[in-house]
């Protein structure tokens, strides 16, 4: 099962040409500023991550996602570890995903033998399916599952001895329509990427939470020391550093006021997205992706969705005016 990602820009420079420098990487849904990181001490680096370390991030971790006390949570180096982890969690069956959605969760199943129901809504969900899978806000359209369907389907599923997995990795920005909160009930997993909204993608970290057994399940098969010492250490920074956190929040809404006005410039419809990216409808969506990579800009196509675009967000004033003009010139290509 063959799955196209975003951030392959070093696929697009060996076929368009440019260097890294030359390009605006627009084709993931991550935030293109660094939360600012701390100093890290020499011992942090030399020594395996301790107890006391593991404990603090995941307390902080726990604070910061409004987790109770009573809620199992464990890390891991990535959400991509836990999804692929989620399907050896109990005996395989049958797995209802909601798409169209992050491909990952239907590779994962499948990969361990299980069988997939897509599904349009939760509506849609076969009696029949132990596991269920809902991304929320979902990638890529944006769609948001109230929370209380999405509880209620949790008790569903935990009434068969399976669960309901809520990923929730573009959720930060959008705390509302987290389930995060009612973390430890049963029947409900919820997964949280660190990367995405933190800037922080190629720090490799994510959590889990969910009941104390299925965090410890989860803990078991991650191993030891799954977690770098200087990732739980910029984790425990970020969290806390509420201060930074408001002006960092702020600056990302600005970006995506600033996306969204270029994108409605260039005559581009957008049919959804989050505050972490924009999804773009057009009849010549896959040639303006061409014309675009032409220009050094990278978005994300989608061969399920041919009419599909999605559009990170412009680091700056200057990257969205670079994107004004390639646009510009993509968009008179792609109409002529």
């Amino acid at each position: 099962m063959q799955i196209e990602h975003g951030g392959a820009l070093d696929r697009a420079i060996a076929r368009f040409g440019g260097e890294y420098g030359s390009w605006i990487d627009l084709s993931t849904g991550i935030n293109p500023e660094v939360f600012p990181l701390p100093s890290i001490g020499s011992e942090i680096w030399n020594r395996l991550p301790d107890e006391k370390l593991q404990a603090s991030a995941l307390q902080a971790a726990r604070e910061y996602y409004c987790a109770t006390p009573e809620a199992g949570i464990v890390a891991a180096p990535g959400t991509q570890a836990l999804i692929q982890a989620m399907p050896d969690l109990i005996a395989k069956g049958e797995v209802a995903i909601i798409r169209p959605t992050y491909q990952e969760h239907e590779r994962s199943f499948l990969l361990a033998g299980w069988t997939v129901s897509n599904c349009q809504t939760v509506d849609a969900i076969p009696v029949s399916a132990k596991v269920a899978v809902v991304v929320n806000p979902n990638n890529p359209d944006g769609r948001i599952v109230a929370k209380d369907t999405l509880l209620e389907l949790a008790e569903s599923m935990a009434r068969k001895g399976g669960f309901l997995i809520v990923d929730e990795a573009f959720a930060d920005p959008h705390p509302e329509v987290s389930v995060a909160a009612h973390a430890g009930m049963d029947g409900l997993v919820v997964l949280k990427s660190f990367g995405k909204f933190f800037g922080l993608g190629g720090l490799r970290l994510g959590f889990a939470l969910s009941t104390p057994a299925v965090s410890r399940a989860l803990a078991l098969r991650l191993g030891l020391w799954a977690v770098s010492g200087p990732a739980l250490a910029i984790a425990i920074h970020a969290f806390s550093d509420k201060e930074r956190l408001s002006a960092y929040v702020q600056r990302l809404k600005n970006r995506r006021t600033l996306l969204g006005k270029v994108l409605s410039g260039a005559g581009l419809s957008e049919v959804g997205g989050t505050m972490l990216f924009s999804l773009v409808e057009h009849g010549k969506a896959t040639m303006l992706h061409e014309e675009l990579c032409k220009g050094y800009v990278l978005t994300r196509k989608f061969g399920y969705a041919p009419r599909w675009l999605r559009f990170g967000l412009p680091l700056d004033q200057d990257d969205a005016s670079r994107l004004q003009h390639r646009l510009g010139i993509a968009t008179g290509a792609v109409s002529s």
